[in-house]
C-alpha cells in the first residue's frame, strides 16, 4: 500500500461503531491504523482493506507515549472510544474526558488536520447521570484542545452487533417478563452505519462544530421494545417497573457481576436507569445527519435482518408456519 495515501488513526477502530468507519475509511481510499489496547483481538478488520491498507497498533489511551505514536504521522484522527458502564480502571471520566482531552491535545501538537470526536446524544455538564457528565466534559476538552474538532452525538445506536434490541432480543428468547424502565422516555435510535457515514463526511467535507445524530423513528422505549417482539414474533409481558425497584435490581446486578468478574451479564445500571430519566432526541435547530449528507435510515429496514435469530424457529420462521398451514 503506497504511503503517498493519506492515514487516518481510528482510536476504538475494531469496536462496534469503530468497525464500520474502519471499513468506510479503507473503501474511501486511506491508510487506516486502528489503534486498540489488544491488537491481536482486532485482525478481523484488517481484510477491510487491501494488503497492508488497515493496520492495528497497540495503543492505551490512558498512556500519552503509546497514544501519541498511533497518532504520529495521521492527517486525520477519529475517535470512537467509549464505555457503557464502568469496570476496573475503565471509568467514565478517564476514557470520555481524560484520554479524549489528550487525543485532541496530542492530535494538536502532532500536526493532525482533522479530529473527529465521537460523544453521546444528551451529553451535559448538569446531568444526573455520570456518563453523560463525562461526555459532556470530554467535549468541552475536546473544543479547547483542539478547537476544530468535530464532534458527533449519536443517539442509541442500532445495527447487528448493538447492545440494544440484541440484549432485549436474548431476554425475549428466555424469559416470559421483558422488564424496561422509564418506559415513556423517548429515544431516536439511529443505524451504525448512517453514523460511521457521518464521521467520513466529517473527515473529508468541510464540516465543523457539533452535529446531533438520530433516526427517523421517534418511539418511547415501551414502543421500542412492542416493536423489537413484533420483529421475534414473540408474545411477553413488558413490565414498566417502578424507578426504586429498577435502582435496587440495578444494585444487585452490579453487584453480582463485579463479584463474579464479569461472568454475571451487567443487565442494567443505576446509571443507565438516571440516563432514562430524560428524552434522548435530537435538539431543535441542531446539525444533523442530513448537514452531513447522510440519509437517515429506518429501523424497519434493518431490524429483520439480525433480530430473525430471536424467533422461535430462527431463520425458519416463515417456512415452518408455511408448513403448518398446509398440514393443517
Amino acid at each position: 500500500m503506497a504511503n503517498t495515501l493519506p492515514l487516518v488513526t481510528i482510536f476504538g477502530g475494531s469496536g462496534f461503531l469503530g468497525r464500520y468507519v474502519t471499513q468506510r475509511m479503507a473503501q474511501a481510499g486511506w491508510r487506516v491504523r486502528v489503534a486498540v489496547r489488544r491488537p491481536n483481538e482486532a485482525i478481523f478488520v484488517q481484510p477491510y482493506g487491501e494488503v497492508g491498507q488497515v493496520v492495528t497498533v497497540l495503543a492505551n489511551i490512558r498512556d500519552a507515549n503509546s497514544t501519541r505514536a498511533a497518532i504520529k504521522g495521521a492527517d486525520a484522527v477519529i475517535n470512537c472510544v467509549g464505555i457503557l458502564s464502568e469496570s476496573g480502571k475503565q471509568q467514565f471520566n478517564v476514557v470520555h474526558n481524560e484520554a479524549a482531552r489528550r487525543i485532541a491535545k496530542l492530535s494538536r501538537q502532532e500536526g493532525v488536520r482533522k479530529l473527529v470526536h465521537v460523544s453521546a446524544l444528551g451529553a451535559d455538564s448538569s446531568s444526573a447521570s455520570a456518563y453523560l457528565r463525562s461526555k459532556a466534559g470530554g467535549e468541552d476538552a475536546v473544543k479547547s484542545a483542539f478547537p476544530g474538532a468535530v464532534i458527533l452525538r449519536p443517539s442509541v445506536l442500532f445495527g447487528p452487533e448493538d447492545s440494544f434490541f440484541n440484549k432485549f432480543g436474548t431476554m425475549a428468547r428466555y424469559y416470559p417478563v421483558l422488564p424496561i424502565v422509564h418506559g415513556a422516555t423517548k429515544l431516536q435510535p439511529v443505524y451504525v452505519d448512517d453514523v460511521a457515514a457521518a464521521v467520513e463526511h466529517a473527515v473529508l467535507g468541510d464540516a465543523s462544530g457539533v452535529y446531533e445524530l438520530g433516526g427517523p423513528d421517534v418511539e418511547s422505549l415501551l414502543a421500542l421494545m412492542k416493536r423489537m417482539l413484533g420483529v421475534i414474533r414473540r408474545d411477553r409481558w413488558i413490565i414498566d417497573m417502578p424507578v426504586g425497584l429498577a435502582r435496587i435490581n440495578a444494585f444487585f446486578f452490579e453487584l453480582w457481576h463485579k463479584w463474579t468478574l464479569g461472568i454475571v451479564p451487567l443487565v442494567v445500571t443505576r446509571d443507565q436507569i438516571k440516563q432514562l430519566e430524560t428524552d434522548n432526541k435530537v435538539a431543535d435547530g441542531a446539525k444533523t445527519l442530513a448537514d452531513l449528507g447522510v440519509q437517515a435510515t429506518a429501523m424497519d429496514a434493518v431490524l429483520d435482518s439480525y433480530l430473525y435469530r430471536f424467533r422461535p424457529e430462527g431463520q425458519f420462521t416463515d417456512l415452518t408456519s408455511s408448513a403448518r398451514n398446509l398440514h393443517g
